[in-house]
């Protein structure tokens, strides 16, 4: 289960990857144009990742954050790719150290409405992926939507890619 979790985490990694460089393509004001999705446009989309990711990640460390830190400058897609990088970094340093009972125990942690939670950390670990892939198809919406050519992240891609090296 460890393999299996690592390689959704790289999978994730390059799909955050495709997406950004995807975005990154678009003008400022296409950036922050609002778009129909559940965010009112890409960089709020892309905010929300980071964050959700960022908040996950400090939840397995024991912290329950409400937000990202206000100090954080999510006002361009340069300031959300830093904090994202550095973040992802985090994340794989994290997964690549968990063993197979690090899997298996419970965490609790508090959500952002401060209810109280437990899961397994295979439940959260996976969870995080999912929701991830779910907000990175709205913004291939989005992109399409503004005009922008769509991109592929659905996992066989990345499988079919990684064959190739």
């Amino acid at each position: 289960m460890v393999d299996e979790l690592r390689e959704l985490y790289d999978y994730n990694t390059w799909a955050n990857g495709r997406i950004f460089d995807a975005a990154s393509k678009l003008s400022t004001e296409q950036f922050n144009q609002t778009v129909p999705g559940s965010f009112p446009s890409v960089r709020e989309t892309l905010r929300h990742i980071l964050a959700a990711e960022w908040i996950w990640l400090s939840r397995w460390k024991g912290e329950s954050p409400s937000a990202i830190p206000a100090e954080w400058d999510t006002s361009t897609m340069e300031g959300i790719r830093s904090h994202w990088e550095e973040n992802t970094k985090n994340l794989i340093t994290f997964v690549r150290g968990l063993s197979a009972s690090d899997v298996q125990r419970s965490v609790t942690y508090r959500s952002i409405k401060g209810d109280s939670f437990t899961n397994t950390m295979s439940q959260i670990l996976r969870h995080l992926v999912n929701h991830s892939t779910y907000h990175r198809g709205q913004i291939v919406n989005m992109l399409r939507n503004l005009g922008s050519d769509g991109v592929g992240t659905d996992m066989i891609i990345y499988f079919r890619e990684q064959q190739k090296n």
